[in-house]
């Protein structure tokens, strides 16, 4: 029984860090795109701001994704 209890366990752990990575990429990636929408819209520039912020975002979703990554194993 022990055993089969430890299973479980890895499972869910490995479960809870696949849904923190994908909340992390998403989170990340739209928090990038509203800070450079809201400076576009406040400068007055178009898009530039916000493919900049986007891409920080991408960025930092993908460093935090694999340093999470890091810890789990």
């Amino acid at each position: 029984m022990g055993e089969e209890d430890n299973e479980k366990g890895k499972l869910y752990r490995q479960m809870g860090l696949l849904s923190t990575i994908g909340i992390t990429l998403v989170a990340a990636t739209f928090i990038g795109l509203g800070m450079g929408y809201y400076l576009d819209k406040w400068i007055g520039t178009k898009p530039i701001f916000t493919i900049i912020f986007m891409i920080f975002g991408i960025i930092a979703g993908f460093r935090e994704m694999f340093s999470i990554i890091k810890k789990g194993e």
